[in-house]
Formats: C-alpha cells, structure tokens, sequence
C-alpha cells in the first residue's frame, strides 16, 4: 500500500515496525547486480505515547529515509480471489465488489491493495490474485502517527510480502521455493515462484509450542506444521502445475525446535536452515545472531523492497 511520492533520501528503504513497548527497524539496499545489503538494525524500548515514539524516531534520523511500516496480522486480511477481467485502471474497485461477503466488516470501510499470481498463458485454467483489506480507519490511524512524528510514511506493507521479499533472494531459476517462520504462536508459509508470492498460508502452531510445551504439545505441533506443508504442496501442485518445488528454507529461528529434522525426514522435499549472510551482506557490525535474526525478520524482508515485486 503506497501512499507517498519519494525523495532524494538514502538508498533503500527504512522498516519500521511496532511492538507493546519497542520498536524494530531496519536500513536495507538492493541494487541492480550487487547483493542486497542490510545497513543497520535494532530495536528500541518505547511506550505508547506519541512524543515517545517521536523521540526514538528522531535519534533513528528517519527523515533521510524513505519509510516503510509492518501491520501486525491482526490488523489486515489476506484473501485469494478470482482475478476479475477487468483494465488494470478498474482492478482495485472490481476486487473490492469481489469481497464485499469475506470480510468482517463493511467493504466500504475497506482499504484494499492487490497481489497477482501470474500463471502462463497456454496452461491458464483461472487466474488468482490476493487481496489485502485492512480498515480505513486503522490505515489512517498509522498514517497520522507517522504523520504527526515527522516520519516520511511511504509504504504500509506485511509479513508475507517481507518474507517473500527475502525468500525471492535464494530462489533457483525455473523452480519454486517455500519458506517457513514460527511466530510465537504461528507459522506462515510462503511459496515464491519466479519472484512472486504465490501461496501464503498461517498454520495454528508456534515457536511457543516446539520450545516451552510439553512433549506430547511439541508432538502434536510438529505433526500439525508437518500435515499442513503436505496439504499447501498438494494445492500447489493442482492449482500451478507448472511450479516444481526446489525446496523448503526455514527461517531463523528463537532456539532449537527440531522442526528440520522432523520436515526432512516427512516432508518428501529437501528441507534447509535458511542462513542470511548467504544472501545479504551486514555491514561491518551488523551481523545478527540467532535471536535477533529470528526477530526481526519480517522487519528485514520489508526493508528489501526493491528488487523484488511491491505489494
């Protein structure tokens, strides 16, 4: 979701993400033909005041960047829809008639972006695209926060185009290629195919599961993220026939979970711990560990807009 012209600013773009009592950011650059760079990251305590959140963007120096926010998932719905067969000018009003009976509430107090899938034109058998719906009201709230802490608000995105962001950096050429993160409470897959996002799905088991819960609980998670990946690859393979799976990377993670070795041994593809420094350089003293890596994840993908399809 756009919402601002760019200036003359430094390179790349400037996540920003908020949490109860901290703030997540990110500097990152992609440049034609050089390897997608992250700049400096960290995060900062803050409260729920609005001179809180302008002190701790002043010191970030954000007005030399062009900015980009995170909506936690709460926030926003990711729905797939038929692709209506409409002029590009008219897409957005068309989806949105399209939605009016899968949201939550009233489609006019919808803001809509849309995702699409693209599939060949001699294979086609229907044409997808997600659409994302947050309220207007709750847009405009983040907008006019921004707003009234001097931040140049460019771009209001989400976790599943951020990790597509990153996943579109080790993709092999002509083959797909899935990604896993553990929320606390969540996983969301994501599968890119040629750059593109072309399934997102939450599965209801977490880090918190594999990490803190009893064997049987750890058990029953691994068995659920397990039945749900067949299932979403099953879907792939009937729905875009023409995508054969390379593999599947997991993201960093918060600690051992023993999730790889149950997916390589189940799962019938090749299952990988994703290690960034393969495909990102950190500058000098920006190397993340493990942890914060795994924290700050979706805060990188977001910051890596701009060799890859913008939402």
């Amino acid at each position: 979701m756009n919402f601002g012209r760019r200036r003359a600013r430094e390179p790349g773009w400037l996540a920003v993400s908020m949490q109860p009592g901290r703030l997540s950011f990110a500097h990152g650059v992609c440049e034609s033909g050089k390897k997608c760079a992250i700049r400096s990251w960290g995060s900062r305590t803050l409260d729920d005041s609005p001179k809180d959140f302008e002190r701790v963007t002043k010191e970030l120096g954000v007005e030399r960047y062009q900015c980009l926010t995170l909506l936690p998932a709460a926030d926003y719905q990711l729905l797939l829809v038929d692709a209506p067969n409409v002029p590009p000018s008219e897409l957005k009003t068309a989806v949105r008639w399209r939605l009016k009976d899968m949201l939550d509430f009233h489609v006019e107090d919808a803001t809509i972006d849309v995702l699409d899938i693209p599939v060949p034109a001699a294979g086609a058998r229907g044409h997808s695209m997600y659409a994302v719906a947050a309220r207007n009201d709750l847009i405009q709230g983040y907008i006019e926060r921004f707003s009234e802490a001097r931040v140049p608000l460019s771009v209001i995105d989400i976790a599943e185009t951020a990790q597509r962001n990153i996943a579109a950096l080790y993709e092999p050429a002509d083959r797909g290629l899935g990604m896993l993160y553990l929320f606390p409470k969540q996983a969301l897959l994501t599968i890119n195919f040629g750059g593109e996002l072309y399934l997102a799905r939450r599965i209801d088991a977490g880090a918190d599961q594999l990490l803190t819960a009893s064997l049987s609980q750890k058990e029953e998670a691994l068995s659920r993220i397990l039945l749900e990946l067949q299932r979403s690859l099953d879907h792939l393979d009937r729905q875009f026939p023409f995508v054969t799976m390379a593999k599947l990377l997991l993201a960093p993670e918060p600690g051992p979970t023993g999730l790889a070795a149950h997916l390589s041994a189940n799962l019938g593809i090749a299952v990988e711990q994703a290690r960034l420094s393969d495909v990102i350089d950190f500058a000098p003293g920006a190397e993340l560990e493990d942890e914060a890596a795994w924290r700050l994840f979706h805060v990188l993908g977001a910051s890596l807009r701009n060799q890859v399809k913008t939402l």
